[in-house]
């Protein structure tokens, strides 16, 4: 990363109200690997430093607003992809232990590797599966206290795949760009459905580019029932209280 590009984490932090300069060789070292596995597979379409650094490692950051992620938590990240955004909050937040989730094998390889790398092996375990199979699993249904997912399905599909994986009192931390009214009614109906509520909705631009983003926060109040998630591709084909939306596929 050349000294510009370390301006603009510094300046995107900052706006989120962190200091990550210490962590700057290891969000370097980041770079260097995401670089060469995308050389080498499909990690992310972000080619540039500047996206990189602003629309990974600045996006990921802006699931700590509202101090959700705070303390010695363990967090699930739904479709981390190739570690976003577990690798920047584990940088930022060392106390945080991570289980890094998506279906694509050789993402979960690099991300396993990406952490041996950054000497965060023990506190980033990743996981290849989907929620669908693994909200149903007993070491990991209703295990976690966090649940982060950024821009990954509707919110109805995210409260259905991710509460299953929370104990009582934990939250889904769900980062969004824009969101109809729709769409939030329906992540409302389908948040109760599953045993939970939406807390809070928190619009707000991403740092330096202004993007739209909004940051959802759905507690979990009581278990979740056994039928919930439904088998594989179901949620997010046939949304919970969404009839209208046109399907769509994972």
């Amino acid at each position: 990363m050349n000294s510009s590009s370390l301006e603009l984490l510094q300046r995107g932090a900052e706006e989120l109200g962190l200091d990550v300069t210490a962590q700057f060789p290891a969000f370097e070292r980041l770079f260097e690997l995401l670089q060469e596995g995308n050389s080498r597979m499909n990690l992310t379409a972000l080619k540039t430093e500047e996206d990189i650094v602003l629309k990974h490692f600045v996006d990921s950051l802006t699931c700590l607003r509202g101090g959700y992620l705070e303390g010695g938590l363990s967090v699930v990240d739904l479709g981390t992809g190739a570690g976003f955004p577990t690798f920047p909050l584990a940088l930022a937040r060392p106390e945080l232990v991570f289980i890094p989730v998506d279906s694509t094998r050789k993402k979960i390889d690099f991300v396993r590797e990406t952490a041996a790398q950054l000497g965060l092996q023990e506190r980033v375990m990743p996981v290849v599966g989907r929620a669908e199979a693994l909200g149903h699993l007993s070491e990991h249904r209703e295990r976690y206290d966090r649940v982060v997912v950024r821009a990954v399905a509707s919110l109805p599909v995210l409260a259905e795949l991710a509460l299953p994986l929370l104990r009582e009192g934990g939250l889904l931390v769900a980062q969004k760009g824009d969101i109809s009214a729709d769409e939030l009614n329906a992540g409302r109906r389908a948040a109760g459905e599953v045993g939970g509520k939406v807390q809070v909705v928190d619009p707000f631009g991403l740092p330096i580019l202004g993007d739209a983003r909004t940051l959802v926060i759905i507690e979990k109040l009581k278990p979740t029932s056994p039928k919930y998630p439904r088998r594989e591709g179901v949620p997010t084909a046939q949304p919970l209280f969404w009839e209208s939306q046109p399907k769509q596929s994972r």
